[in-house]
């Protein structure tokens, strides 16, 4: 049990500027639809859109509710843009604590806080103060005079961020001020008097909230509800899951009227808690500074992924898998202090800096991964030497394909255990995982390969069931069989409802295989070569460096 906090009293002025109004409602949406366009309680698949577009009023709210027609979600000030002199990154170490559906429910858990040495201090947006060393921060259920009601015109669930982007920048070309959300599954959210993209159909979402859950401290002398946000120091570090955090910390609401616990975390100390986990520890120095770049870049270039939370970044692979950075080795931390405050760049914009545990053989351009147009820097290739890359010329056809998967050996990076892969797909297994995308499917009859990229990865699967037949594209296709390491396959019928699936790589495919790189260090290669292998035509440059500059040429590829 946590000791009973000490209250002290208001010793600095209130956190000005960062107050949220008291107790204000939950998610705020308004409602704009097209002409046919469906209700829907929950998230809803984006499908082609048909007949003219028009928007059509949302109808009324009932009788003693209030329908929020200017917000799109709960108003929570966005984070602060990380200064390239001392960048910091606001990071999610627990999201959706204390969720407003709970509210028929058992009462949220407390939120323990524990110091790792010393004591914590915790200060509310009214400057008031407290201290312990264990901390426990309880909920309590606040109703609204009236319930709210939201109703907004959604795209979406999508299988990543990437695609939802995509989205959601189809709709910023119409002048429609979008968000990207995710509430569980990726989301894109429109004003309510916006007109859907051309060939996309947005659901219209409604939301209902009756109140929330607000925290507050329960001392001796009785509780007392705390100010949002809430500041939390920890000089001797904060014990959280399975490691200690050095913070600041916040706790503050999120676009759904639940809480975030964020960490205020320096860029270099972030990528102490990201390098080893998403490489390991034990690589070669060239690819742990490939690493460090990369990650350190990719932060960046997404610090606006949680923005609609108020906050940078989550600290699981929706992200970057974000640990404790006390984990970091000696050599973790030469190869992030080597490069330090340096990015890859592309006409002076931080890269998309995707990267992926290994290709197998061959790298995807960015669009065979996600939707959106080609980007110069993120080109499919055959990831080996020169004598691979002459006998397996691209697009990769069938024949080239299985040639790839059955000699492949010679490629970098060869030696990673999901290189080469098998699985089995029963009828029941797809069943199951298209019970949501497609539910009239039935019994699943055939599987078939539609359309491949140049990589020879697959673009868009066709299964075909006894009562319907639905089509897989790009990132929803590993999203939706989760048993696939990746795209890179062929596809075989052995049975009546069974279907045997040979492929390689694990991962997107595009950008830096991890593998190859391990591999190309090994073989002599430093930093700068094997960014320019994987990421053709950047600029390794200080974050003080970022500025618009003519896109570079792209050279011609050597192995």
């Amino acid at each position: 049990m946590a000791a009973a906090p000490r209250l002290l009293a208001s010793s600095s002025p209130p956190l000005r500027g960062l107050a949220v109004s008291a107790l204000v409602p939950l998610m705020l949406a308004g409602g704009g639809c097209r002409a046919s366009l469906p209700t829907d309680h929950a998230s809803s698949a984006s499908t082609p859109a048909a007949g003219p577009t028009m928007a059509v009023p949302a109808a009324p709210p009932p009788p003693g509710a209030v329908a929020m027609e200017s917000e799109l979600h709960w108003p929570v000030p966005p984070p602060p843009k990380p200064d390239p002199r001392d960048p910091r990154l606001w990071v999610a170490l627990a999201a959706r604590l204390a969720p407003a559906s709970q509210a028929a429910g058992p009462v949220p858990p407390p939120l323990r806080l524990r110091s790792a040495r010393g004591g914590l201090i915790l200060t509310d947006a009214a400057g008031h103060r407290v201290q312990g060393a264990d901390l426990l921060v309880h909920w309590r259920w606040q109703p609204l005079a009236q319930p709210r009601i939201w109703r907004r015109p959604a795209l979406g669930p999508f299988a990543s961020f990437e695609s939802a982007e995509q989205a959601a920048d189809q709709w910023r070309q119409l002048g429609v001020a979008a968000v990207i959300a995710h509430p569980g599954d990726w989301e894109v959210w429109a004003p309510a008097s916006a007109l859907p993209p051309l060939g996309l159909q947005p659901r219209l979402q409604e939301r209902r909230l009756p109140g929330r859950w607000v925290p507050e401290l329960r001392p001796a002398d009785g509780a007392r509800p705390l100010q949002e946000p809430i500041r939390i120091e920890a000089p001797g570090g904060l014990r959280w899951q399975n490691g200690v955090y050095g913070g600041p910390f916040r706790l503050q609401p999120d676009a759904y009227g639940s809480w975030s616990l964020l960490e205020e975390a320096p860029l270099e100390r972030y990528l102490e808690g990201v390098v080893p986990h998403e490489i390991g520890a034990g690589s070669p120095a060239a690819a742990l500074a490939a690493q460090a770049v990369l990650a350190r870049t990719w932060a960046l270039r997404n610090q606006h992924r949680y923005g609609v939370d108020g906050y940078h970044l989550c600290a699981d692979t929706q992200c970057q898998v974000y640990s404790d950075p006390r984990q970091a080795g000696a050599a973790v931390r030469q190869a992030i202090a080597s490069t330090r405050h340096q990015v890859l760049s592309y006409a002076g914009r931080p890269i998309h800096a995707v990267y992926h545990a290994t290709n197998g053989g061959v790298a995807a351009g960015f669009e065979e991964g996600w939707s959106g147009e080609p980007l110069p820097y993120l080109q499919s290739f055959v990831d080996g030497p020169a004598a691979l890359q002459a006998s397996l010329p691209l697009p990769l056809q069938q024949e080239g394909l299985a040639l790839l998967l059955r000699q492949g050996g010679a490629a970098y990076g060869a030696s990673h255990p999901v290189f080469r892969w098998q699985r089995q797909l029963t009828a029941a297994q797809i069943s199951a995982a298209l019970r949501g995308v497609a539910p009239r499917l039935g019994e699943p009859r055939s599987v078939r390969v539609l359309e491949r990229g140049p990589s020879g990865r697959v673009l868009a699967l066709e299964i075909v069931g006894s009562g319907d037949s639905t089509v897989l594209r790009l990132d929803a296709i590993r999203r939706t069989l989760r048993t696939l390491p990746s795209t890179l396959f062929e596809v075989r019928p052995v049975a009546a409802g069974q279907w045997r699936v040979v492929g390689g790589g694990f991962g997107h495919g595009a950008g830096l295989s991890q593998a190859g790189a391990i591999d190309l260090a090994r073989r002599g290669w430093g930093l700068r070569r094997i960014l320019q292998h994987y990421y053709p035509g950047t600029a390794l440059v200080p974050l003080t460096g970022l500025q618009s500059e003519a896109p570079p040429v792209i050279p011609e590829r050597h192995p």
